[in-house]
């Protein structure tokens, strides 16, 4: 017999990998007030599929990868 005039309670999301990663003590971009693991997913994802299909050597993954940077860099980071 519970009360009924509380509220169920959900069951909260589980957090993704990315999300989990968001929580730690990283720095915040200036522009979007968000982690850097959390900035630009669009890059971070293609980059990281092709440098697990072809290795970072490989010249598309390097431009995928400066792509990436300028994002980043866009968003306030200092990234080298």
């Amino acid at each position: 017999m519970g009360n009924s005039s509380s509220t169920p309670s959900s069951t909260p999301a589980l957090a993704t990998d990315d999300e989990k990663k968001c929580k730690s003590s990283q720095k915040v971009g200036i522009k979007s007030g968000k982690k850097i693991c959390c900035c630009c997913p669009e890059t971070k994802q293609a980059r990281d599929a092709c440098i697990l299909s072809n290795g970072e050597e490989d010249a598309d993954c390097q431009r995928l990868i400066e792509l990436h940077k300028v994002c980043l860099r866009s968003e306030g980071f200092d990234v080298k």
